[in-house]
C-alpha cells in the first residue's frame, strides 16, 4: 500500500490525502477494474510516442492532424506541449500545422535552447511552404523567453512571424485584472476594422 501511496503522490496535483482517497478506493473495486486501470497505464506508455513531424503525441509515426491533407500546410502554431495543441484545436478555429517544443526555455530548471525541438523546427522550415509561423507560447516568465527566442531565430527566414493576443479574458471586468495582464493587453492591442 505504501509503494501506490508513494507512486500516487509522484502525480501532479495529487497530494498525500488524495492518493489514500484512491487507493481506498481501488481496494473496492472488484480486481478487474484495477487491472483495467493499470492496463490503460500500461497501454498509454506503450501505445503513444512523439509523431515524427511536429512532436504531438500519436499511435502512429505520424499524427492525425500532420497526415491530414485538408490542413493548411503553410501556417505552423509552435505550442509548448501536446495540451496546448489539444486546447487550440477544440476552439475548432485553426486549420494549420503544429509543431510542439516539448517544453520551454527554463534557466531556473537548466532547460536551454538546446534542450527544446528548435532544430527541427527550423529544418521543417527549410523544407516546407510554410509562410507564417504563430507562436503560442504561455504567457509566463519562461513562455515569453521562449517566444523572444524564437523570434529572433526565425527573423531571417522569410516567414512572417505573429503572436498569439494575449491578456483580458472574455467575460471579465478590466477592474479584476491583474497589473501584468493590463499591462501585456495593452502592448498586444490590434487595429479594429
Amino acid at each position: 500500500m505504501e509503494d501506490l501511496l508513494d507512486q500516487l503522490i509522484r502525480l501532479p496535483g495529487i497530494g498525500r490525502r488524495s492518493a489514500e482517497r484512491i487507493v481506498f478506493w481501488l481496494l473496492n473495486q472488484p480486481a478487474p477494474q484495477a487491472e483495467d486501470l493499470a492496463g490503460a497505464i500500461v497501454q498509454l506508455k506503450k501505445g503513444l510516442k512523439f509523431c515524427q513531424a511536429c512532436n504531438n503525441l500519436s499511435e502512429q509515426d505520424v499524427c492525425l492532424i500532420c497526415s491530414d491533407p485538408g490542413r493548411d500546410n503553410t501556417i505552423l502554431c509552435i505550442v509548448e506541449e501536446p495540451k496546448d495543441l489539444l486546447a487550440i484545436e477544440r476552439t475548432g478555429t485553426y486549420r494549420g500545422h503544429y509543431h510542439v517544443l516539448l517544453g520551454t526555455i527554463s534557466p531556473a530548471e537548466g532547460k536551454g535552447p538546446e534542450d527544446l525541438k528548435i532544430r527541427h523546427l527550423l529544418k521543417r522550415l527549410d523544407s516546407s511552404k510554410i509562410r507564417e509561423v504563430v507562436i503560442a507560447t504561455d504567457p509566463d516568465a519562461e513562455g515569453e523567453t521562449t517566444a523572444l527566442y524564437l523570434a529572433q531565430e526565425l527573423k531571417n527566414t522569410g516567414v512572417q512571424v505573429s503572436r498569439i493576443g494575449l491578456g483580458i479574458p472574455i467575460g471579465s471586468s478590466l477592474e479584476y485584472a491583474d497589473l501584468s495582464t493590463l499591462s501585456i493587453s495593452m502592448a498586444s492591442r490590434r487595429q479594429m476594422e
